[in-house]
């Protein structure tokens, strides 16, 4: 269950949303934000961002409803309990106006200046996923992550490099249908969308070392839940 912080609406509908699942990152969404309006300025389209407060028990929700307060794009979600990447990204789907999601991290390793990219392939595909071509992140976390994709695709019969890539743009219409029950759900978002017919794309995208806070995921916790799912 979500609660909205705002029901402000802007004057037109966006064409774009841009929506940040935020679990703890106190130390980091404010610049995340900022950022990302930024980009969104020079593309020229109407847009906005909703950021979906994933239960967090840090500042969060203050820097946010403060950012608000300056910044007319910017929505914002509230899960009345932590119930995951997928439930945040659920609501997300269920309360954005745009006709084309970009999905994002709150913790600043994705980078926003990839986002024009992303929605400039949708002239040709349904779904573009950002792969990370040159993580910046330690040798284990970069082949847990291999595992867990390489064991993802074998068992789907697909070649999605980097499903662990939050950093993507698709069609809203493509999103809103899918069921996000369980915690796991995020993971499989090009697949699910893949087997309703939308044409998938991936083009690199870059990837930043983490600025401030922590990651809230092992390798080991990360492999038991791809398994699981």
């Amino acid at each position: 269950m979500t609660t909205p912080f705002s029901n402000a609406r802007l004057a037109d509908g966006p064409e774009l949303s841009v929506l940040l699942p935020a679990y703890n990152e106190e130390a980091c969404i404010e610049t995340v934000v900022r950022e990302a309006a930024a980009v969104l300025r020079g593309m020229g389209r109407r847009f906005e961002i909703l950021v979906v407060d994933d239960g967090s028990t840090d500042g969060t929700p203050a820097r946010l409803k403060a950012l608000r307060a300056e910044m007319p794009e910017l929505r914002l979600l509230a899960m009345a309990r932590n119930s995951g990447q997928s439930a945040a990204l659920g609501a997300a789907f269920g309360a954005a106006r745009g006709t084309i999601f970009v999905t994002l991290d709150a913790d600043g390793q994705n980078d926003p200046a990839d986002i024009p990219a992303l929605v400039t392939r949708l002239d040709v595909c349904d779904v573009c996923c950002g792969y990370r071509a040159r993580r910046q992140d330690t040798w284990s976390k970069r082949f847990g992550s291999r595992l867990a994709n390489a064991v993802r695709n074998r068992a789907l019969r697909e070649k999605i490099r980097d499903t662990g890539c939050t950093l993507k743009a698709f069609r809203a219409e493509w999103a809103r249908p899918l069921p996000m029950q369980f915690r796991g759900m995020h993971r499989f978002l090009p697949a699910m969308m893949a087997m309703d017919g939308a044409r998938i794309e991936e083009i690199p995208v870059n990837h930043r070392p983490r600025a401030a806070g922590q990651s809230k995921h092992t390798n080991w916790g990360r492999l038991k839940e791809t398994l699981w799912d």
